[in-house]
């Protein structure tokens, strides 16, 4: 079965990755079974990112190797944090430190005017070059308080449209067929299904 190097640290990534493509006859690997591999240091741009961490794997390690890079855009703070997402708030902050800090920001904003979308783009780069790019979007708003246990990052505070339950409340299926991270992987796997032929 040929091996495909998830290009992340993220244990909730990694995790997403293999359930959203599961049965896809790939052997869906994480960066811990291979030597270090040095990253560039990520920019503003989520294609830009996302190409950047699978080409590097991919040619690092010599197969063929998905990255993604995701964010939270946040209408009443100008699309803010967007793809600086996992480093919003500083290097100090963990998830629930930055969704804190996300709902301090938002703290007079009204229930009418939180609306977000996350966005995910995602990338399938082979070590002969060639690198597949799909987007994925998800609409929603922001909570005034997080809920739930489940996924990581801002699913605790993030909600569908008209849902006043969070993306941490829902199962793991639920989740992954509607999120931005699970459409963008969703358009590339007919890429993936052609590295498995």
């Amino acid at each position: 079965m040929p091996r495909v190097v998830i290009a992340t640290s993220n244990p909730g990534k990694v995790c997403e990755f293999r359930a959203i493509w599961a049965g896809a006859g790939v052997e869906l690997v994480g960066l811990d079974a291979f030597a270090p591999v040095s990253f560039p240091e990520e920019g503003d741009d989520y294609e830009a990112n996302a190409r950047v961490k699978a080409e590097t794997a991919a040619q690092a390690l010599g197969v063929a190797a998905v990255a993604d890079d995701s964010g939270l855009e946040v209408e009443a703070l100008g699309g803010r944090p967007g793809p600086r997402s996992a480093r919003y708030g500083g290097p100090g902050l963990d998830d629930r430190g930055r969704a804190a800090r996300l709902l301090a920001e938002l703290e007079t904003v009204p229930a009418g005017e939180r609306g977000a979308c996350f966005v995910c783009v995602a990338a399938l780069a082979l070590p002969d070059g060639r690198v597949f790019v799909a987007r994925g979007e998800c609409p929603g708003q922001i909570l005034t308080a997080p809920t739930g246990t489940g996924g990581f990052g801002y699913d605790p505070v993030f909600a569908l449209p008209g849902e006043t339950t969070s993306l941490a409340e829902l199962d793991e299926a639920a989740k992954n067929g509607l999120s931005h991270r699970g459409r963008a992987l969703q358009a590339l796997a007919p890429e993936l299904a052609r590295v498995g032929a």
